[in-house]
Parts: C-alpha cells; structure tokens; sequence
C-alpha cells in the first residue's frame, strides 16, 4: 500500500460484486508432482515456477522504506535497513521478502534515465543482506506507477521510454543474481486520461510484455528469472484476470507470476457502511476472490502471489477494525490461501514488526499470522464478556469456531484456570461461562477488562477473550466548528464499533452519503483515553447547513447512545439525548 493515492483504487477493488468461479478445487496432483520432482533435483535454476513461488510462502513487504519520497529511505519514519533486521525477521518465519523500490526521483533526464549510483548500490546492498540470509527476494518499480507510469495514455512514447531505461539499468545491475531474486514490473498500475477499460488494458499489456522483452534481452540469470506481472491496479477481478491471463498466454514463458493484492472486503477493511465484523459477506468476499485467483492462473500451472494483504484500516488509527475481528479475518485469510495454494506477501509500513525494537506491535496479530501459515486455529464469536457493573451477572454464552480443533481448557491469565463443568460448560459450539465464574472474575468492579480468557484448541493459537466490567457510555453536550466538534464521552469500560448519522428524514448524512453509517477513524474518533469522540472537518464537509443530524453510537457492549447536532455556519452545537 504505498500512499493514499492508491487509495481509491483499492475502495474499487474490494467492493466489487461478487465474482463469478468453479466450485472449489484442491490443487491438482499434477501440481504437487510438480513441486515434488523440482525440489528433488536440488537446483534452484531447474525448479519450476511453481515449485520457487510455494517456497517463497510466507513472505512480507518492506514499505514505506525505499519507495518513501524525500531524501532517503528513512523519509517516511522508518530506520535504516541493517543486515540484523533481516536476520531477526528470518527468525519470525518469514522466506521472502517484497523490496518495494521508488526509481524515478533517482534518476537523471531523458534520454538516458541514469540511475543514481549511490542508490542503486544500496539497493543492491541489501538485496544482497536478504538472499545471503536465505530469503527469497522480489524488487519492484512501486511509487513510480502514481508519479509518472500514469501519464502514459497522453505520454505514450516518453513513460514508455523511461519504463524501458530503467527497467534496462536495473536488470543489468542483478542479472547475476541467484534466481531467488524475482523482478515486479510494476505495482498497482493504473491510467490517467484513458478512453476507457479496452485502452487500459492495452497499456497494462504492453508494460508487462515491454518489461518481460527488456529484462530477457539482458541475458545472464535473468534468461529463466521469474517475473512478477500485476492485473490492472494489482485487483482481483474477473475482465483484470482475464486480460493478464491472455498477456501470459501470448508471451508462453514457464517462468511469470500473476500478482493481486488483497485488503479484504473494503467496507470491513476500513469499518463503514456498518461491517464492524468478519461476518458470512466478508468472508465469501475473500474465498470468491482467492477461488478466482486460484482457478485462472493455480490450476493452470501459473503461480500466483497476493504480493500485498491486510487491512487499510490499520492505517486510519487504532481500533478501526476491533481485534477479535481483525484476527478472524487473519485466521481465514491464512487458511484459505494455503488451500488455495496462493502465496502472501504482509504488507508492512513499519506499524506491525517494529524496526527500531525488533518486536511486533501487535503479538496476538502476528501469533495468529504465523499460526495459520500451518493449520487453524479455534476462534469465536466475540473476544469480548460485557457485564453491567453493580449487577448480578448472568449466564454468557459464545459461539465457538472451531475450524476442525477442539476446545481442550480455559486459562484465567494471571491465575487460575477454569473448571469445566463448573466454571463453563461446552455443548456442541457453544461455551457458557457461568454466572459466578463471571461475578468471581468482575468483583473488582473497574470499568474496563478485569480478566482475560485464554481458550486452548488442539490445535493453533489460543484465542483471548477479554471479560470487561462496564456502565452504559454518557455522552455530553458541546459545541464546535466545522472544522472540529470534540463530545466530551465517559466510555465506562465500553469500546465504540460504528457510528450512524441521518437527517430528520432518515437519509445519511455526512461522508459516503450512500450508507448511514459512517467510517471508523475518518468521520469521528473515539479516545479513549482522553476521554473523547472528535468529529473532524471530514464529515462537517457534507453536512448540510442549518439541518438537524442525529447521531447513533453503537458499543460493542450493545448499548446505544443518540446525540443530536446543529450546524449553522461553521458553528456546530452537539446535544447529548
């Protein structure tokens, strides 16, 4: 996900209609003959495509580091490379790693394009770090493709040269490379200025077959080494497909690889429209889209690579997608795509595997990450027991997803375990966790998680449920602008899913007038913390003048919460119910 001019791009692509395929299929014994008979013969240079691309899984995107625009690789916040981050991401289980590579603020004018020495040499510097420590290495041409590779429908023969001059330098520079060392032509290419999808796909055409022409005639290791080709903007959808499928066809080289990315169903994937969790929509969004993959190029003996996944809201703020969900969503995603026989690629900006301190931001995210590159793992329902404080608990039950594991106990963490037929009780997919048990885990009475859960599977990674005492939220009356309309909140251990905004007339209001719920951690901002909802500029911008807006605040918990606004001017008065 290189910058938010991308953004709009991946909102098409992930809330496309559902797709068209086969019934499912595992991968043909044909397939896993393959793979066998290349990896018996030891020889990195006679394995298959195939064969190279499953040894890549699971691999991980070095973002925002040298496709970062400024004055090196450290201009988008993230450290400089060294030799023992790779070797401590090798520890993490990793076997390939995606360089994603901004080139054109690097290079000199027409005609010749030169790429900057110094930096080309870095680059090759740690390419070089990550084939000696054993991974599989993929470089692409990244940030160029929203730059300049854009203007190509009005621009035709000068984008075309410079794609050509630099994609020459680069593969002069690794044609010696080990063949664990793939190119990417470019990354999610889209056009400015075009006639339409018949142009579009002619252009993507010809800069995938112009890159694999140019590559080719530079001999050397780079005769049989794999290239990467993209669909149309990387999206996984049926006519991008097709047109990338017809481009390998006429170009009948063993040796390519399809490329997708994938940000999950985008309502979900940003926590709008009211797709606060990994429900049966989202989840037949990913198996449709890794089915398709699967089916045009998997079955027909072309590997494929979803070259990006995860979440865009990961970079909208904290807590955008809630984290139960977020997991269940990894799990499948992990599941589906070995099934598949797909090959995931983590995009990571520096917000998920720390560069500074070597150590993931997120634990739980990565255990169920790492887990599911194996098997599955048990989940549930929910990863949050809400239970009304001053009250006397009741019975809660949670449904469990047991993906083929069984529930085998339940840990308090930082004390005892449970006692099944006492503290809880399984029947089939459902856990009830006894009233007392809860009263017992609650008698501290503080708003907020009191005890965490911990329930073990035979399997996988264990799945946390966080018990939280908590009152119903309060909101309180405000005022503000336009530019910024900040509700004082007592969340009281409660935790916000989604927000709905309409006119007096029902209609939506506010931003994505087309849905009345509106998106997590771009129209309002919960903070915990400080205690606080904002409403930016964001969704003040499309709200009308004079009108009265109701808001609902939805809480995990269940509880509701309405407030009413008035806009007039560029004041704002926000009136709690």
């Amino acid at each position: 996900m290189p910058s938010s001019a991308g953004f709009t791009r991946r909102q098409a692509m992930t809330t496309s209609a559902a797709l068209a395929v086969a019934a499912l299929s595992t991968p043909s014994a044909a397939q896993a003959a393959a793979r066998s008979a290349a990896r018996s013969t030891g020889s990195a240079a006679s394995a298959s495509a195939l064969d190279v691309v499953a040894d890549m899984q699971p691999g991980w995107n070095l973002g925002n580091t040298f496709e970062a625009i400024g004055a090196d690789e450290t201009a988008w916040g993230n450290p400089r490379v060294t030799r023992a981050f790779f070797r401590r991401l090798k520890t993490q289980g990793f076997r390939s790693i995606r360089i994603p590579v901004t080139w054109g603020q690097h290079e000199g004018p027409a005609p010749a394009y030169t790429l900057d020495p110094v930096f080309l040499a870095r680059i090759k510097e740690v390419v070089d770090w990550a084939l000696a420590d054993g991974f599989h290495v993929l470089i692409n041409m990244h940030g160029d493709a929203w730059q300049w590779v854009l203007n190509m429908p009005a621009q035709h023969d000068a984008v075309l040269a410079q794609y050509t001059a630099t994609w020459q330098q680069i593969a002069a520079t690794f044609r010696d490379e080990s063949r664990r060392l793939l190119f990417e032509s470019v990354n999610e290419p889209f056009f400015t200025g075009s006639s339409g999808d018949e142009q579009n796909a002619v252009l993507m055409n010809e800069l995938n077959t112009t890159f694999h022409s140019v590559v080719r005639a530079t001999g050397g290791g780079n005769t049989d080494r794999l290239l990467v080709m993209p669909t149309l903007g990387d999206t996984p959808d049926q006519a991008k497909i097709d047109s990338l499928v017809a481009t390998f066809a006429a170009l009948d080289d063993p040796n390519l690889v399809a490329s997708v990315h994938y940000y999950s169903f985008w309502p979900f994937s940003v926590n709008l429209a009211g797709y606060t969790t990994f429900n049966a929509a989202t989840q037949q969004d990913l198996t449709d889209t890794f089915d398709l993959v699967h089916k045009a190029f998997v079955a027909n003996g072309i590997p494929a690579v979803i070259g990006e996944y995860g979440l865009l809201g990961w970079d909208s703020g904290p807590g955008t997608v809630e984290e139960g969900e977020t997991l269940k969503y990894l799990e499948y995603l992990g599941h589906y795509a070995r099934y598949r026989g797909l090959t995931t690629m983590l995009w990571d900006n520096g917000s998920r595997f720390n560069r500074r301190t070597l150590q993931w931001n997120d634990p739980s995210l990565y255990a169920q990450i790492r887990s599911s590159w194996t098997g599955r793992s048990g989940t549930a329902s929910t990863d949050q027991l809400f239970v009304p404080k001053g009250g006397t608990p009741a019975d809660a039950t949670i449904t469990l997803n047991l993906n083929g594991t069984r529930l085998t106990r339940i840990d308090v963490v930082g004390a005892r375990h449970l006692v099944r037929g006492v503290d809880y009780t399984v029947s089939g997919s459902t856990l009830t966790i006894a009233a007392a048990t809860l009263g017992r885990l609650t008698a501290s009475q503080e708003h907020g998680t009191n005890a965490v859960l911990s329930l073990r599977f035979t399997d996988g990674t264990p799945w946390a449920v966080n018990v939280i005492t908590y009152d119903k939220p309060v909101l309180t009356s405000a005022t503000g602008t336009t530019a910024s309309l900040v509700i004082p909140t007592a969340f009281n251990g409660d935790k916000l899913a989604t927000m709905e905004a309409v006119y007096a007339d029902g209609s939506p209001a506010g931003p994505q007038s087309w849905t009345t719920y509106k998106q997590f951690n771009v129209a309002f901002t919960p903070d915990y913390t400080a205690g606080t909802i904002t409403l930016p500029s964001a969704f003040f911008g499309e709200v009308t003048d004079g009108a009265a807006v109701t808001l609902t605040f939805y809480f995990w918990s269940g509880a509701r919460v309405t407030y009413t606004l008035t806009r007039s001017g560029t004041a704002v008065t926000g009136t709690s119910a």
